[in-house]
């Protein structure tokens, strides 16, 4: 399991929107979780760390891994 912490999500659309572009990382086999009071992902698979993170920033917020 890969975690994830991420920063500027204010909201459920942000949350949502934070999962719906970890699930598109190829590798990722499952979101676990995106919890916003945390401020974290968790996905499970075997994608590159570092597409994780791009793709959450594409989505417009900031993350990395750990």
């Amino acid at each position: 399991m890969i975690r994830l912490k991420i920063a500027g999500m204010s909201c459920s659309h942000c949350s949502n929107a934070v999962s719906e572009a970890l699930a598109q990382v190829p590798g990722v086999t499952n979101v676990v979780t995106v919890d916003l009071e945390r401020g974290e992902a968790r996905v499970e698979g075997t994608p590159d760390p570092a597409a994780l993170v791009a793709a959450v920033q594409d989505a417009g917020y900031e993350a990395e891994i750990g």
